[in-house]
């Protein structure tokens, strides 16, 4: 076997949150997905109904899932745990929803949610996210400094917004993120610049940010194939979120087509994919 990049759609990037108030059902959404040829979508793991129903839907078309969770405490893992053992997941995307101000706080709780994972046998990546204990990309390269196996899920739109670098971004920077990147287990994709978390991939002005983030992903690809298993499977999601993650006109709406972009990052990214083998 070879390694494989299983290429996502997040489930919340599917709202259109329009003013016209229309909304897809679950069944629309994950058809929409299904059809245009996605491996997989992500979703919320902390309720079983939900979970039940998501299930349901995806039943017949082979999307995998990623389960996200926002757990506050080390018990808190429990339910998406139970809930992907049941209702298998490709691994779960934890927010870890604490803001500890030092790194001894947080220890005890990584190194409590990486045992219910590896008791579970399930893979559980930690997401780089901001307003959780992830949020600032100094205070998480501290937690890998005392962790430095910690399984990372990396958005990095969330730490070029944080922390506001100058473009170009210079090498200082650049080495920061790549430390990131090579704790890297699975990615969400947005592309931010230095003062928005989500820019409109297609626009042209834009096209700087876009290389940036291909550049980082470009690395993070490469690292990930040298250290996992000759069978192991990638998982980046597009992650292109509604309002106000999305930038949107006087009407009330967003500038773009989300969803015609997202088909344009997993173009983007089966191209990068190509180029690192």
């Amino acid at each position: 076997m070879t390694q494989r990049l299983l290429i996502f759609q997040s489930l919340w990037a599917m709202e259109r949150r329009h003013t016209d108030g229309l909304e897809r059902t679950l069944d629309e959404n994950i058809a929409m997905i299904s059809e245009a040829g996605f491996d997989g979508i992500s979703a919320h793991y902390t309720n079983r109904g939900d979970v039940v129903a998501l299930n349901e839907a995806i039943r017949g078309t082979g999307l995998k899932i990623e389960g996200v969770c926002f757990p506050r405490c080390i018990d808190d893992l429990r339910l998406p745990l139970e809930l992907a053992a049941e209702f298998p997941v490709s691994h779960i995307n934890l927010q870890p929803d604490i803001r500890p101000r030092r790194v001894d706080a947080c220890l005890p709780l990584l190194d409590g949610w990486m045992r219910l994972a590896e008791d579970a046998g399930i893979p559980v990546f930690i997401e780089t996210h901001r307003d959780r204990m992830t949020a600032d990309l100094f205070f998480t390269l501290d937690l890998l400094d005392q962790r430095p196996d910690l399984p990372l899920l990396a958005d990095l739109s969330h730490f070029l917004v944080g922390r506001e670098f100058a473009f170009p971004v210079d090498e200082e920077n650049h080495a920061l993120i790549r430390r990131i990147l090579e704790n890297a287990h699975a990615f969400h994709g947005r592309v931010a610049s230095r003062e928005q978390v989500q820019i409109e991939i297609s626009f042209p002005h834009h096209r700087p940010w876009v290389d940036l983030f291909l550049e980082w992903w470009e690395y993070g690809f490469r690292h990930w194939r040298f250290r996992a298993a000759e069978d192991a499977e990638l998982v980046f999601t597009c992650e292109l979120g509604p309002k106000p993650y999305a930038i949107t006109g006087r009407d009330g709406n967003d500038s773009t087509d989300r969803w015609a972009e997202a088909l344009v990052l997993r173009q983007l990214m089966h191209e990068l994919w190509a180029a690192t083998a």
